[in-house]
Formats: structure tokens, C-alpha cells, sequence
């Protein structure tokens, strides 16, 4: 298969397979994911997923799923990304978290910016944007009405193949005022990946590199002052929703940002199951009856117990899913509601987590947890998933006290009054 190179009729690059259904890419996708358990080393020592994994996701229309078709996307459904996410990560965590923090930033861009500025994003077809939510930085001005930004903007995942990068950094206030949110994208021939990954624990093979811009100019339109991607309401409206006419770019921008982490969850869970069932069919028990592993009650109620946690945190996902669809097809996607739908993605990660720490990974045997066995990897993985920011300490902290304080009509303490 090669990406297409036809041109649609509105002057876009057509989608490789125009007639690909969301039922076929989430099945490519699990094809995909087991060719890459036994390539989860070299990917680990790369720092990256292989290009020839990127070319397969490249011509199989990976990077369009989220892409408004008048752009040569797919325009498919959060659920159809989150689903394709935790097929892949079953297979490889490292490349499925490359991958989501790399393509999911497409609905960000199509439903914030205007027309303008998606033209101009979207013009190559794929769209590859690692982003970092932290502020970082800063911008200045230029003559023209655009932008210069500088800083390093820390752990930037799918950096290795981007397009484009998207972050947060400061305008300076004036008049002794506080600093001002600049949210901007930037294309890839104006900021340098580091080579600063693959130290960590687990994710080794994430791609999850630094982005270094060096007083880099974008135009004004690739820049919304004031803005802040985990802060924005989409209530009344959005520019993709005008744009575009489909609710997929007017409903919940924070909550999908969450919702990548509860898929990925599910998918590693998957894939310690999947390597527990081996070693059930394999391997015997130590003490007597010395049987196979699958024929003794207690890794049976282990595989089973394991197993229910898992199924109960997809069901999670996949309802959570449907509440954004509903809440982005009605408009009610408040503050709230956001914030409560990111909460549950945080759930799925706690289930998923205590399948691995606490049934799988203790019970597995010593040989299965050598350093490169699949189950081992899996554990670091999920380990290094809690060090990130928006797991441990904006789902665990920030938002649970935020959610309480909507609730309760509250006031922020760290905000000044209005």
C-alpha cells in the first residue's frame, strides 16, 4: 500500500483509501500491533518506533483519522482514535503513546483554529503535532502581527516524525499585570528535537523528546493569546464547529488530552494479560499437584479476576466516549462536565495499574520479569504512564479538587476575584 498522491476536488490530498471505515482502520490497527510485540527492544533502544512502522501508519491513513475531510482526512470519531490507541499499545506501548500524542492534536487544531490557519495546518494531509501543556517560555510581538517564541518545551512526544509542534507559553503582562497564556502552533522546519529521551524507566521508545525553539517567528494566526488548551470552553460554540458542521470539532477539547491516557492503560493491561495467558498455557506450578498453570484454581482466579478488572475499565472508556459524543452533539459540555468525564479516564488508568501490579506482574514468576521480558516492559511502562503530569497530578489532584469546587459553586483560591 503508498499514500495517495491524487488530488479531491477541493485541492486537498486525498486520504489514502477514501473508502476506509472505522471498522477496518481499528482492525489494521491490531494487525499492526503484533508485528510490533517482538520489535518492542529495538524500539526501546532507538528512542523511537522504526520508520518502517511509520510508513505502515502513514499508508494506512493513521495520521488522517482526525483530520477534517475537506483537509483529505478521515474525520472518524474520538472512540474510532482511542480504540485504534489501545489496539496498538496491546501490541507496544512506547509506539502507541508516539503515535496518540503525535496525530491526537489534529482535533485540537480543527477545532480551535479558523479556517485560515487549518488550510495552511492541514495542506500536506497527514498531520503529526506533538504538544506539551505545561507553559514554557516566552513570546514577544514581531512587526508583522505575528509571534516570537522561545523555550525548550520538555517531553513532546512524537516528536521524531512531527509536522508541526502545539504548546503553551507567556506573553509578558503589562504595567506590573500577570503574564498572559499564548497558545501557538509551529511548524517543523522552525524548532529542533533534542536528543534528550530514552533514560527513563519505562516508555523508552515514546519518542518523548525535547522541543527547542530559538526566537522562532509564526504568523499571528498560528497563535491564540489568551488561551490555554486545557482551559478552553468550547460552550456556544467553536470555529471547527462553524467550520467543518460536525459536532466531532465542537464538543470537550480537555477531556480527549485525558482520555488518550485511560486507552493506553487499557491496551498495556491487554498486553500483560495476553503475556500472562502464555505463560498459563507454558509453564507449570511449583508445588503440588504439579499441573499446567491453567488447569490451578489460584492462577485461575487470578487470570479471571484480572481479566474482569480489565473488561470493567474498557467499559469505562467505551461509555465515557459515548458521554462525549452525546455532550458535543447537545452542547453541554460544560466545565463540569469536562472535568468529570477527564476523572473517569483516571479510574480506567487505576484499574488497569492494580491489574498489572497487583495480579500480574507478582504472580508471573521471577523468570517472567527478567529485564526485556514482554511482561517486565509492560510494568515499566505503566509505571513511567504515572510519572506523567496529567496522570499524577492534574487528574490525581487538580481536577478532582476543581470537579468539587463546580460542584459546590466554590472559588478558586489560587485565582485572583473577578
Amino acid at each position: 500500500m503508498t499514500a495517495a498522491t491524487d488530488i479531491s476536488a477541493n485541492g486537498y490530498p486525498a486520504p489514502p483509501e477514501p473508502g476506509l471505515t472505522e471498522q477496518e482502520i481499528v482492525a489494521r490497527a491490531e494487525h499492526i500491533a503484533a508485528t510490533l510485540v517482538d520489535r518492542q527492544q529495538e524500539t526501546e533502544a532507538r528512542g523511537f518506533y522504526a520508520p518502517e512502522t511509520h510508513r505502515q501508519l502513514l499508508d494506512g491513513g493513521f495520521f488522517r483519522l482526525l483530520v477534517p475531510r475537506r483537509y483529505g482526512g478521515y474525520e472518524f470519531g474520538i472512540d474510532t482514535h482511542m480504540q485504534v490507541v489501545a489496539a496498538l499499545a496491546r501490541g507496544c506501548p512506547s509506539t502507541a503513546w508516539q503515535y496518540t500524542f503525535g496525530a491526537s492534536h489534529a482535533h485540537l487544531a480543527a477545532t480551535l483554529f479558523g479556517e485560515h490557519t487549518q488550510k495552511e495546518l492541514f495542506a500536506a494531509g497527514d498531520f503529526i503535532c506533538p504538544g506539551v501543556v505545561a507553559p514554557v517560555g516566552l513570546a514577544e510581538p514581531a512587526e508583522d502581527g505575528g509571534w516570537i517564541i522561545d523555550g525548550v518545551f520538555r517531553y513532546a512526544s512524537g516528536s521524531p516524525y512531527a509536522t508541526h509542534f502545539v504548546g503553551q507559553t507567556f506573553v509578558a503582562g503589562q504595567d506590573g499585570e500577570p503574564p498572559t497564556h499564548l497558545m501557538f502552533i509551529m511548524p517543523r522546519d522552525r524548532w529542533q528535537r533534542l536528543d534528550d529521551w530514552g533514560g527513563q524507566l519505562g516508555l523508552k521508545g515514546s519518542g518523548s523528546h525535547s522541543v527547542k525553539i530559538s526566537q522562532a517567528h509564526i504568523p499571528g494566526h498560528y497563535a491564540l493569546l489568551g488561551t490555554h488548551m486545557g482551559e478552553v470552553s468550547v460552550v456556544g460554540g467553536t470555529p471547527g464547529l462553524k467550520l467543518h458542521g460536525n459536532s466531532l470539532y465542537g464538543g470537550s477539547v480537555l477531556a480527549p488530552l485525558n482520555f488518550q491516557v485511560g486507552a493506553l492503560a487499557v491496551g498495556m493491561a491487554n498486553g500483560a494479560l495476553d503475556s500472562y495467558g502464555e505463560l498459563m498455557r507454558e509453564r507449570m506450578t511449583i508445588y503440588p499437584p504439579v499441573v499446567p498453570r491453567a488447569q490451578d484454581p489460584d492462577y485461575q482466579l487470578r487470570y479471571g479476576e484480572a481479566a474482569g478488572r480489565i473488561a470493567t475499565a474498557r467499559a469505562a472508556m467505551t461509555d465515557v466516549l459515548r458521554q462525549w459524543v452525546e455532550t458535543a452533539e447537545n452542547g453541554s459540555a460544560t466545565r463540569e462536565v469536562e472535568v468529570r468525564m477527564s476523572l473517569i479516564s483516571r479510574e480506567v488508568v487505576r484499574l488497569c495499574w492494580s491489574v498489572v501490579s497487583e495480579i500480574l506482574f507478582p504472580t508471573a514468576g521471577t523468570s517472567a520479569v527478567r529485564a526485556g521480558e514482554r511482561l517486565e516492559r509492560i510494568w515499566r511502562d505503566m509505571s513511567t504512564l504515572h510519572t506523567h503530569a496529567g496522570v499524577n497530578i492534574y487528574l490525581a489532584t487538580v481536577a478532582t479538587r476543581e470537579l468539587t469546587r463546580l460542584v459546590f459553586d466554590v472559588a478558586d483560591p489560587s485565582r485572583p476575584a473577578a
